[in-house]
């Protein structure tokens, strides 16, 4: 195989599995709160509870992913172009 076709093979694998993933999971974590929603302090005795809610997610702890969001957008357009 030559370099750029088992380059362009590679991309192309590459892709189709973050389409799959954007398709069969469109939410993913929060960067922000990893997750959780909300922050994790510590407390005076150094156990950890419960902080501010995430300003970014909205205290869901989900966002969307680009992939998908681009998508709904592209869709979308292609909807309201069509009427």
């Amino acid at each position: 195989m030559t370099p750029a076709l088992l380059t362009s093979a590679l991309l192309m694998l590459i892709t189709l599995s973050y389409v799959s993933l954007c398709a069969a999971s469109p939410f993913g974590n929060c960067r922000r709160c990893r997750g959780w929603g909300f922050a994790i302090k510590t407390d005076r005795k150094g156990r950890a509870k419960r902080g501010k809610d995430c300003r970014r997610c909205k205290a869901t702890g989900k966002r969307i992913r680009i992939g998908r969001h681009l998508y709904n957008t592209a869709a979308r357009l292609h909807r309201d172009g069509t009427r």
